[in-house]
């Protein structure tokens, strides 16, 4: 055991005030910064989401997983075995903890933190009213609600190495599979009770930032806050629709530089010590139950080839 949560991704961007701009129109808030970093949070948590790094080119700066910190040193133990070498942290991103590089070569960072909430929304309603309780009344939220998500739920990478990135995050960096499709995508959860996935991959000709996905309280949520990012002329990803691997529903918009943001709701969570069959599902169930058909480009990765 390790991993309990995803804590945090860092992005390097060409152009900080342009992230600035997506991240605050997706809804979320600014937090601290200086010089060439700017951290992103989500309404009323305290917990950096999306650390910014201002660079040449988009690519994934870091992901940051937490665990207890009497569970550093087994991971370190294993990093040790497997010939993993420990890294000194980023100078524009320093934090504890202990840093590495994955197989494909993307920095990781797994430090020691208290477990974020899981669920920051009320408990899932088909719109904001509650149906059985607006008899009478109407149910369609206010034009222009502002959508602010409440939380950082999952982040996906390209791969051109499924198989060896669900073995290395499991085995030594300490998540649990899930569920997987052949080799076209695997999700990964976090110890201790978490939503189905906050990791996975995405099979590719190399390795990428595919997605970050980010918790609203309901469709209307989703449905408002892709439709305002839409108005403000960034393009869009796909949706709305639902998911099989997962259940959640989903919205992709497209950011400045063509990697997708989801907003989410009601994901499959997976209690401590809880029963759950991992699958591998048919290529079919890969995606979605139903929506709009898959956009050709959603599994493209547009991060430049080293």
């Amino acid at each position: 055991m390790t991993v309990r949560s995803l804590h945090h991704i860092s992005l390097t961007v060409p152009d900080l005030s342009v992230a600035r701009k997506f991240y605050a129109d997706f809804g979320l808030e600014e937090g601290r910064g200086g010089g060439n970093t700017l951290v992103m949070r989500c309404l009323g948590r305290d917990q950096d989401q999306v650390v910014l790094v201002e660079g040449k080119k988009k690519s994934m700066h870091h992901v940051c997983f937490a665990t207890r910190a009497g569970e550093l040193a087994a991971l370190e133990k294993r990093l040790e075995g497997a010939g993993v070498r420990l890294l000194d942290p980023p100078s524009e991103t320093p934090g504890d903890g202990l840093w590495f590089r994955d197989p494909d070569g993307l920095l990781v960072n797994v430090r020691a933190a208290e477990a974020a909430r899981w669920r920051s929304v009320p408990e899932f309603k088909i719109n904001n009213a509650g149906h059985l309780n607006r008899v009478g009344k109407p149910g369609h939220p206010q034009r222009g609600m502002k959508v602010q998500p409440t939380r950082l739920g999952h982040t996906l990478r390209f791969t051109p190495q499924i198989a060896t990135m669900i073995d290395f995050y499991t085995r030594i960096v300490g998540l649990i599979l899930s569920d997987r499709s052949q080799d076209i995508v695997a999700f990964m959860r976090g110890h201790g009770g978490s939503d189905h996935h906050i990791f996975g991959f995405i099979a590719s000709d190399r390795p990428g930032f595919h997605h970050a996905s980010f918790e609203v309280a309901n469709i209307d949520e989703i449905g408002m806050g892709a439709a305002h990012l839409l108005d403000k002329g960034y393009r869009d990803g796909w949706g709305f629709g639902r998911h099989v691997i997962g259940s959640n529903f989903f919205h992709y918009v497209r950011d400045p530089w063509n990697s997708l943001v989801e907003y989410f709701c009601d994901i499959d969570f997976i209690p401590d010590g809880g029963t759950w069959e991992t699958k591998n599902w048919p290529p079919e169930d890969s995606l979605y139950v139903w929506g709009p058909k898959t956009p050709e480009d959603f599994g493209a990765n547009y991060e430049a080839a080293e």
